[in-house]
């Protein structure tokens, strides 16, 4: 086995805000199946070290931007971990990146700065004899790993940074340069200034050797001013270096005939049985239209606002929405004045991962509305569980749904229904569509099946990051 080091921020199922926790703890599993053991580098938050058991400690730093730290070798749910103890940058209450309140932490720079520092000295020095030939970096919180790297020499592996979400630039005020151990001389247009602040995230697209993102479609689009988020000409510029391999899922957790979040499917009627359930769940009556899910982040990226504007072609047409989110205050407010003035809208604010596997069981669609979308996870769920998805025409969706046009539908291919522009008007013609659809029982049912033979596993892309990995590779 090929030794590969990923660092990454959050890993499910130990610690999880979004859809980068899933991949980077998908991805070992998928890799070892290609020959390469990848071990994962993450931080020591309470909730990781609370699951992760004892292990051995296989480094240490006495000064680690402020205090000492050290990683503890772990294996954990199947995931050989490399945890970053620093309590005094990640041993606290809220989430990963925000404080109990919601706010950003302060000294998230530094934090994540540690990261990438102590990434940068595992891919240099290796922990005992596991030394890796590749360096995995995950997002703007392990932007810097590239630019350590390129510090430690030429004798050095290999480095990765997969952009997640280019909308996350890693932004820092300019004065903390040297408390980053940021080389002067890279506070430049062309290293990690960014509008005279830096920022770790276009640190990591100068210094890696090679950048990837998570959909084909969403790689092109980060070649336009409209995607690229002030980046485009830094994006165009490495083009020759910049691939799009396209996120999977991890079909153990998510199998709908093994799932211990909600009945079988194995029996006729599983998927009857699971929408009874949920409408139960969320207290919604029997209707004739599609019972129609989100599972999000409520911000306006995700389209939610779009949504609330064109809920009436749904719900006016005998549809029903269930929502489960938490994110920008305005929007949940919105939605639960929308769930308290119609008796088919119901919501839930907050997150629970039972909870969003008993929903996209129990759907007939899943709306996933983004102005933007590098990949996307929920349609790929949805189309495991037979949940139609109804996606904007955007990045990775665009690359996992196929559209019931009327060739799609007649030649027997089609897995959802794909609309454009991301406005109001658009999606509501698409839901007026999709409760169409959904009365033509034997249309609805082949859309459906058709989701749930699609490959949406690591099956695919294991072998693409496989083949980046062996062209990478140090001799």
């Amino acid at each position: 086995m090929k030794p590969v080091l990923s660092v990454a921020s959050e890993c499910a199922p130990l610690i999880k805000t979004g859809g980068l926790a899933d991949v980077a703890g998908a991805l070992p599993a998928a890799m070892a199946t290609q020959g390469w053991d990848m071990r994962t580098l993450i931080p020591g938050y309470p909730a990781v070290i609370s699951q992760s058991g004892r292990g051995r400690v296989v480094m240490e730093e006495d000064d680690l931007f402020g205090g000492p730290a050290r990683i503890r070798a772990v294996i954990a749910d199947g995931l050989k971990l490399l945890i970053l103890e620093a309590p005094h940058l990640f041993d606290r209450g809220g989430g990963p990146y925000n404080d109990p309140s919601g706010r950003d932490w302060p000294d998230n720079p530094a934090r994540f700065a540690a990261l990438s520092w102590m990434g940068a000295r595992i891919g240099a020095e290796g922990v005992g004899r596991w030394m890796p030939r590749i360096v995995h970096a995950h997002d703007w919180q392990a932007g810097l790993v590239p630019l350590y790297l390129s510090q430690r020499g030429d004798d050095r592996p290999s480095s990765i940074l997969t952009i997640h979400n280019m909308a996350f630039l890693g932004m820092a005020p300019a004065n903390l340069r040297a408390a980053l151990r940021l080389p002067e001389s890279g506070f430049t247009q062309d290293g990690y200034e960014f509008w005279n602040q830096i920022s770790a995230l276009k640190a990591g697209l100068v210094w890696a050797d090679h950048i990837t993102t998570v959909s084909p479609s969403y790689a092109r689009e980060l070649l336009t001013q409209e995607y690229g988020a002030g980046l485009d000409g830094l994006m165009r510029a490495r083009a020759a270096n910049l691939s799009g391999i396209l996120n999977g899922i991890d079909l153990e957790a998510w199998n709908p005939a093994t799932d211990p979040h909600i009945e079988t499917y194995k029996s006729p009627g599983g998927k009857r049985r699971a929408k009874a359930a949920l409408r139960a769940e969320f207290e919604l009556d029997e209707a004739d239209g599609p019972l129609c899910v989100v599972v999000s982040r409520l911000s306006d990226q995700k389209g939610l606002d779009i949504l609330l504007d064109a809920l009436p072609a749904l719900v006016d047409r005998g549809g029903q929405l269930a929502l489960l989110g938490s994110g920008d205050k305005g929007l949940e407010t919105r939605f639960r004045q929308a769930a308290n003035a119609h008796p088919n809208i119901a919501v839930h604010i907050g997150y629970d991962e039972a909870k969003s596997h008993r929903m996209i069981a129990g759907a007939d669609a899943i709306l996933v509305p983004s102005r933007f979308e590098p990949c996307g996870l929920t349609q790929l769920y949805g189309l495991r569980y037979g949940a139609v998805p109804i996606v904007a025409y955007t990045g990775g969706l665009i690359d996992t749904v196929i559209p019931a046009t009327p060739m799609g539908l007649r030649t027997g291919v089609a897995t959802g229904l794909q609309f454009h522009p991301v406005t109001s008007h658009a999606l509501a013609g698409a839901l007026i569509d999709a409760v169409t659809l959904y009365k033509r029982p034997g249309t609805w049912a082949a859309l459906q099946k058709n989701g749930m033979r699609q490959q949406v596993g690591w099956e695919a892309s294991a072998p693409d990051y496989a083949a980046l990995y062996e062209e990478l590779s140090p001799d």
